[in-house]
């Protein structure tokens, strides 16, 4: 059952490794079959040097394991509720790495200072609220995607595919899970400059806001630009 997702997915969260984004078994990449509504996802603290394709789990929307001998990744849970109120995305990608999570321990979001955030996300990352001592105890991994939707609800999770989880590290999304965990690289070398940025200048402000524009949009905008077209597309 879905062999090709699972070697997608399998591939997705060994690109963690080849790009330094975890440590041990600190993250974990799931992709969705919006056609079966299944979801295919790490499993829960397998070293990366051994997992297989055939050690992905399969699970359904309401947390069922479908296929699978290992348990899925323990953030299973936060995963499915993304993909039930983010309608666009094929994959999840969660880390622990360096600059991000920096930024996600400080409770600070990340500000656009320079046309490379720009270029891949638009505006300023945003960052949840604590999870209260209630819903920490009730359903830790749950509630944790429900504060990211509760923050994304004037955000459009589309332009925006990462956030910040307060006191906790990164997640990122993107139409499958290779575009995920690539979100995930770049969120943390944006991350890495924005810090040294303001080493540099205390007072730095945020890049003006027609240039993050027109950086966003000559990318991801209905008349970009940038890259190639592909193969019989007219532009």
């Amino acid at each position: 059952m879905l062999n090709e997702l699972k070697t997608q997915v399998l591939k997705a969260n060994l690109d963690l490794v080849k790009y330094g984004l975890v440590t041990l078994t600190w993250g974990n990449v799931s992709g969705i079959d919006r056609k079966k509504n299944l979801i295919v996802i790490k499993p829960s603290g397998v070293d990366y040097e051994r997992m297989t394709a055939k050690d992905m789990v399969v699970v359904d929307l309401n947390n069922s394991v479908v296929e699978g001998e290992l348990k899925p990744s323990s953030d299973t849970l936060t995963h499915i509720e993304l993909y039930k109120s983010f309608k666009n995305i094929g994959g999840i990608s969660h880390t622990h790495s360096e600059y991000a999570t920096i930024f996600a321990q400080a409770c600070k979001e990340i500000p656009c200072f320079g046309t490379t955030h720009a270029d891949n996300f638009n505006g300023t990352i945003p960052l949840t609220r604590f999870l209260t001592e209630k819903e920490v105890e009730e359903n830790y991994e749950l509630n944790t995607g429900k504060i990211i939707i509760e923050r994304f609800k004037n955000i459009n999770e589309d332009t925006m595919p990462a956030v910040l989880i307060s006191g906790h590290a990164p997640i990122t999304w993107g139409k499958d899970p290779d575009d995920a965990v690539k979100n995930s690289l770049v969120l943390e070398r944006v991350a890495k400059m924005a810090l040294f940025s303001l080493e540099l200048n205390q007072n730095l402000s945020n890049l003006p806001e027609y240039i993050l524009k027109k950086h966003h949009l000559r990318k991801h905008g209905k008349d970009a630009y940038y890259g190639q077209l592909k193969t019989g597309e007219v532009k």
